[in-house]
């Protein structure tokens, strides 16, 4: 259970929804599928999509400088969670980088009953699976979930190798792009923000790219955003 609803929430949810395709716009969906996805990422409890997308377009913008709420250059536990203990003047910037999404309804709704949500979400486990479901599928998960998320703001600052010349501490980190669905390969990402493809060399797993193509294959991604061959192997 605590497995499964980590891709669910963190796989599907955060890195495919909020990540790739609200974040990034690497690809396009069918709005349903959209919405759909985005709940998911909303079950991961780390705050509303419109929230999430703010601060993460605003860590691209000024990543690894000191406006970044988690700049890496000020430590491991800070970029990891110790940010998170202090104001974030960050939030008061949201509003000018999700102009293409602040208004919409559903967005908003999520934003202001994130928590509502997962309560109703854990009484409904409780309800199919008693305690043992409860305690793995929200309270097992949602440390899982957060610890995988961080670690891309941390480790792949830190750890691995770097492809490219970046302007900011990014890399390439393996175990990350193993338990966060391929966002692991952090300095690709970093050097090419639009890509719906992060792992661009053969040996880079991206199980999120993957995903994708699945959704390409059933009609239901289009517009996919990726590398040109002659701009991956050369440096910036």
């Amino acid at each position: 259970m605590a497995v499964f609803l980590h891709w669910l929430t963190g796989g599907v949810g955060v890195t495919l929804g909020w990540h790739r395709l609200l974040s990034h716009r690497s690809f396009q969906t069918p709005k349903w599928l959209e919405y759909l996805l985005v709940f998911c990422g909303t079950l991961s409890l780390q705050g509303g999509p419109i929230w999430w997308v703010g601060l993460h377009r605003h860590h691209h913008l000024y990543s690894d400088q000191d406006a970044d709420h988690h700049d890496s250059c000020k430590g491991f536990w800070w970029s990891h969670m110790g940010w998170m203990f202090h104001e974030v003047p960050a939030e008061k910037e949201i509003a000018r980088f999700t102009k293409d999404i602040a208004d919409d309804p559903f967005y908003q709704a999520l934003d202001k009953y994130f928590f509502p949500i997962q309560l109703a979400f854990a009484g409904l486990l409780y309800m199919i699976g008693g305690f043992p479901f409860l305690f793995w599928g929200v309270f097992v998960r949602l440390v899982l979930v957060y610890h995988t998320t961080w670690f891309v703001n941390s480790a792949t600052h830190k750890f691995g190798y770097r492809t490219y010349e970046s302007s900011d501490r990014s890399t390439n980190c393996w175990w990350v792009a193993v338990l966060a669905y391929g966002e692991g390969w952090h300095n690709n990402h970093h050097t090419y923000q639009y890509s719906a493809r992060h792992g661009l060399k053969w040996w880079e797993i991206d199980l999120t790219w993957m995903m994708i193509q699945l959704l390409q294959t059933l009609g239901l991604a289009w517009k996919v955003k990726l590398v040109e061959e002659s701009s991956s192997t050369s440096n910036p």
